[in-house]
């Protein structure tokens, strides 16, 4: 946007940086109806309207009525502050001025000359921005509209030129400025007139969408509207206007030195938290998944755990015991008891149990019923021992007799002469084991080696 000569002097034009087929294919030929508004000190304002569009050097530009004055973004980089604080205060007027008339809010786009503000067309003003690669409006939130839409670019504006630093300096503008995410200017400018600091701090505030805790005082939260904070620094700034240094009350060496640790701290611990919430923001769905994994884990491993801890041993028991209790399973398909008395001897015993196990509850399932079709051996033989015995399984006539070894040497072998009975075999099995039992790791005494032999 600058001033371009015609056949009857200068205009203001708008450099597209679109050459005419472009321009066309963009349909910018819509900007010629675009209106703007020049705002007088007494509140009366005029339509400037567009008047032509130029190809100069290859490129479209569209031009119009010249208005002679600076732009508004490079009076608040300005170094001399008490031009830009009265540009700023034009430019509040001129808004406050206009009222519901849609104007354009990007400082780029407005112009100031002895207190008449220039508002260019919305759209052409962002076009020819967006062509300087001023792409980002680092003044305005785009989720505020109306006098809070004004009141928030101003308390931007203000807080650049008060402080000569940006509040939003990051690439992530857009997010610190829904979530507060700013240096509190009684930090970036501790000896700014309070009630100022106030107002402005108010005005930032107006873009947080989600209720956040600040170092501000409480009283400094409470939301105010965009026009009373529009109104209140107007105030200030007319009251201070012919000396913009009142603004600032002098502090002490000692205090400043303590505002600058609290600001360090501050910012400490505000980018810490910032960036760790961000952090899981941007990587919540891999988060998600890896603690429903782990969690998932996490159930498996105590559900392993519980089900090893529930598990029968042979804690407690002597060594005959083991014995004895090892056929009584074995006579009862107690597969889980059996293996835990066995520690590395066979375990063809184990295997037979678990398939009569397996039987018994499949057949249970298929015949709706609760009871196991077997009957133990010994409790076959107690009720009369009545041959045929189809579904009769298990162990009888058991005799053990301890051979060599004492518990004291930590191995005693055992014989174990007995009859098997097993399901659909009209006679038993003749079976005699030597069986080694020895302590585990646990102290628990368990079956190590069996010796079998077995006749008809």
């Amino acid at each position: 946007m600058q001033q371009c000569p015609d056949q009857a002097g200068f205009n203001i034009c708008f450099d597209t940086g679109l050459d005419q087929r472009s321009f066309a294919r963009t349909k910018m030929t819509q900007c010629l109806t675009e209106q703007g508004y020049i705002v007088s000190p007494d509140g009366t304002h005029e339509v400037w309207k567009p008047a032509g569009v130029s190809e100069i050097d290859g490129f479209m530009r569209v031009w119009g009525p010249l208005f002679p004055a600076k732009r508004l973004d490079l009076l608040v980089n300005d170094l001399e502050q008490q031009t830009a604080l009265q540009a700023v205060v034009s430019w509040i007027k001129a808004k406050m001025f206009l009222g519901d008339v849609h104007s354009t809010l990007n400082p780029g786009a407005a112009f100031i000359h002895d207190d008449k503000v220039f508002f260019a067309p919305d759209q052409l003003s962002n076009r020819c921005l967006y062509y300087e690669e001023n792409q980002d409006d680092r003044f305005n939130s785009p989720d505020l509209t109306g006098m809070d839409a004004v009141a928030f670019c101003a308390g931007v504006m203000l807080y650049q030129i008060l402080t000569k630093t940006h509040p939003y300096p990051s690439k992530d503008i857009y997010q610190d400025m829904r979530e507060g995410i700013f240096l509190p200017i009684h930090l970036a400018s501790p000896d700014l007139n309070n009630k100022l600091s106030e107002l402005i701090q108010s005005a930032l505030f107006l873009a947080i969408q989600k209720k956040q805790k600040s170092n501000m005082p409480q009283s400094n939260n409470e939301k105010k509207s965009g026009l009373n904070i529009l109104t209140g620094i107007l105030e200030l700034l007319q009251e201070f206007s012919v000396d913009t240094k009142a603004l600032y009350i002098p502090i002490d060496a000692e205090k400043k030195a303590q505002i600058e640790k609290d600001k360090k701290a501050y910012l400490f611990k505000q980018n810490s938290i910032t960036s760790t919430r961000r952090y899981f923001i941007r990587n919540k769905n891999a988060i998600i998944g890896f603690s429903a994994g782990f969690l998932l884990l996490l159930i498996i491993v105590l559900s392993m755990l519980r089900s090893v801890s529930m598990r029968p041993t042979t804690e407690g028991m002597a060594p005959d015991t083991v014995v004895f209790a090892y056929y009584d399973a074995f006579s009862n398909i107690d597969h889980m008891f059996m293996e835990a008395c066995i520690n590395g001897a066979i375990k063809s015993d184990v295997k037979a149990a678990a398939t009569m196990f397996a039987i018994t509850k499949v057949r249970q399932a298929y015949e709706y019923v609760s009871h196991s079709f077997l009957t133990p051996a010994s409790v076959w033989l107690e009720q009369g021992g009545e041959l045929p015995a189809p579904n009769v399984f298990g162990v009888t006539g058991l005799t053990v007799i301890q051979l060599s070894g004492s518990e004291a040497e930590r191995q005693v072998v055992f014989s174990a002469d007995y009859l098997l009975w097993l399901v659909n075999e009209r006679f038993p099995i003749y079976r005699s084991d030597t069986l080694t039992l020895k302590p585990d790791r646990k102290n628990n005494w368990r079956i190590t080696e069996i010796i079998r032999t077995e006749h008809y």
